[in-house]
């Protein structure tokens, strides 16, 4: 068997173990450890787990992922979401299907806050949804406005995966930062556009808008104030370069705890369910980084990314068809694993593909930004895209009287706005940089 044919298999055993529901970090350790002893032996394959493991572990900049996870947690804990949604609903509660949209741009605000998909979903619909049923807004719109919204937080600085990604890809965390924010303003937009296309062609999914007074929303908005100043002080402190985001999301953590002790929301008990929700998640995601070292190790040794990477230079394919080509393997790919799996595993194969192509006369820092960034939102996408869709699942959970294939038909409308998106991002590159080069 050549060893082309064992990196293949490798691969294939991978995905099969993943659809059957495997844990992610076994699925992919496995078959990398197999596929090691075979290409390379017993003693090969020990020495360079004692090595390996401990030296993923140890880099320093990982240690930014736990800081923002906590900082996540904390705010969930402390109660900032519903202040969020409020304020959002007193601002656009006066359009049909207002409640829909504010539930969207909660999403997107918690989304920068906590950094995590799962944990802004969650978190949101727990205050929306309800409130949205009660008053009559039909579960397919509910479900799927709250599920969609929350995809923001793969997209969203702090967002986890596009950390996972800059360490990576060796690239500057603030600048992925500041690459993100124009994409993810495009995806809030086009969620809402989306909400007001289907309140107007089918009116019986929302009901009539009910407009807040000024009052209300003066009162609503004098609750987010904390949220705006962790947003401000952590953020503009990275991009200021007055600290780098491992120590901005230290003092974001500060801040955070010091908000919700104040506001009343944070206890011993809520503190300790926010320490134990980040060390659980952590520890998933580095036995997660683990295990994906463990398959592009092997990978590596079965010289499949080289070779793929001859084969596309050999084809001599345009640029933008094997940009396309690998965007439509990323949604495949969605079907059976999540966004952080996808990165670890994907990005140190198909990297070098990319950054060996002219696209557009990029440079080299631009290219690896805007391709993370394609990445990172066809992951948005597969986070809702039929037949997995984990935010789907997520919302299926948490609204039992809906069924779930309601919840696919309402996504549709987004998927089209997600799909005109992606056309935008891959055709017109300065979409996603020209802020940074206006602040770099």
């Amino acid at each position: 068997m050549s060893t082309m044919s064992i990196g293949l298999a490798m691969f294939a055993a991978m995905l099969v173990l993943m659809a059957v529901r495997v844990p992610i970090a076994i699925a992919m350790f496995v078959p990398g450890a197999l596929g090691y002893i075979v290409l390379s032996g017993w003693s090969p394959l020990l020495g360079h787990l004692s090595g390996a493991v401990y030296g993923r572990v140890a880099v320093y900049d990982l240690s930014v992922i736990p800081l923002f996870m906590l900082m996540g947690a904390v705010a969930v804990q402390g109660g900032l979401a519903k202040a969020l949604f409020d304020f959002a609903n007193a601002l656009l509660g006066r359009f049909r299907g207002g409640m829909a949209m504010a539930g969207v741009l909660a999403c997107a605000a918690f989304g920068s806050i906590s950094g995590s998909t799962v944990a802004t979903t969650a978190t949101i619909a727990q205050v929306a949804y309800p409130q949205m049923r009660r008053i009559g807004y039909s579960g397919r719109l509910a479900t799927a406005a709250l599920a969609t919204g929350g995809t923001m937080g793969v997209l969203l600085p702090p967002s986890v995966t596009l950390m996972v990604y800059a360490i990576l890809t060796e690239q500057n965390i603030t600048k992925m930062f500041l690459a993100a924010y124009v994409p993810a303003l495009i995806a809030a937009a086009g969620y809402i556009a989306a909400i007001a296309v289907v309140v107007r062609l089918q009116p019986e999914h929302a009901p009539t808008a009910q407009a807040a007074s000024r009052a209300e929303v003066l009162a609503a908005g004098l609750k987010v104030w904390p949220i705006l100043a962790i947003f401000a002080v952590v953020f503009g402190g990275i991009y200021g370069g007055l600290f780098t985001a491992t120590e901005g999301a230290a003092i974001g953590n500060l801040m955070t705890c010091v908000i919700t002790l104040l506001r009343g929301e944070m206890n011993a008990i809520k503190f300790v369910a926010a320490m134990r929700t980040t060390a659980q998640t952590s520890g998933m995601i580095f036995l997660i980084f683990i295990g994906a070292d463990m398959v592009n190790a092997a990978l590596a040794l079965s010289q499949l990314p080289a070779q793929l990477s001859d084969l596309v230079g050999h084809l001599q394919l345009p640029p933008l068809m094997v940009m396309t080509g690998i965007m439509i393997f990323y949604i495949v790919l969605g079907c059976v694993m999540d966004e952080m799996s996808m990165i670890l595993l994907t990005v140190p194969t198909l990297f070098p593909v990319v950054m060996g192509m002219d696209f557009f006369g990029l440079g080299v820092a631009d290219k690896a930004l805007w391709f993370g960034i394609l990445i990172l939102t066809v992951c948005e996408i597969g986070m809702i895209f039929p037949p997995v869709g984990l935010n789907v699942y997520i919302m299926n959970g948490l609204a039992r009287d809906v069924p779930m294939s309601e919840t696919y038909k309402g996504v549709v409308p987004f998927l089209i706005t997600d799909g005109l998106r992606l056309a935008l991002l891959i055709a017109c590159p300065a979409t996603t940089l020209w802020l940074v080069h206006l602040l770099t």
